[in-house]
């Protein structure tokens, strides 16, 4: 087998854990060879570059096999070589997200329930409230 369909690729290799998905995220356009985006359908070869983005993290891999079954996670390793610059790229991205985390993930809960209100408003002194009307 010389080339594959992009979708049965990208599942074989697991980057996705469906072909279903692995065609959305093609149709959304976060899956390009050889620099141009590409469609569920679009065959690949030993040596094309594909850029794949999971997620916030985007990497760049050299086709070096084709499969189109999908077996151990070690086997399925051996269909790509990730380049060296996306590797350093990925690095330094996980960095980055460690020293500054998303403000919004720190939110542990949502809303404060009725009680936490409640003890909110204790703790309030509202004499000492700003008013309009003053």
């Amino acid at each position: 087998m010389e080339k594959l369909r992009i979708d049965k690729w990208l599942w074989a290799a697991r980057f996705y854990k469906t072909r279903t998905l692995a065609s959305e995220e093609i149709d959304k356009g976060r899956v390009h060879v050889n620099g141009v985006a590409v469609k569920p359908a679009r065959e690949v070869k030993a040596g094309d570059v594909l850029l794949v983005r999971t997620g916030v993290i985007s990497r760049s891999v050299v086709v070096q096999a084709v499969s189109d079954k999908r077996g151990p996670a070690p086997q399925a390793a051996l269909l790509f070589t990730e380049t060296s610059e996306s590797v350093a790229a990925r690095a330094a991205a996980a960095e980055q997200r460690r020293l500054a985390p998303e403000p919004a993930l720190s939110l542990a809960q949502g809303r404060p329930t009725k009680r936490e209100r409640r003890d909110t408003d204790k703790a309030r002194d509202w004499n000492e409230r700003w008013s309009a009307s003053i």
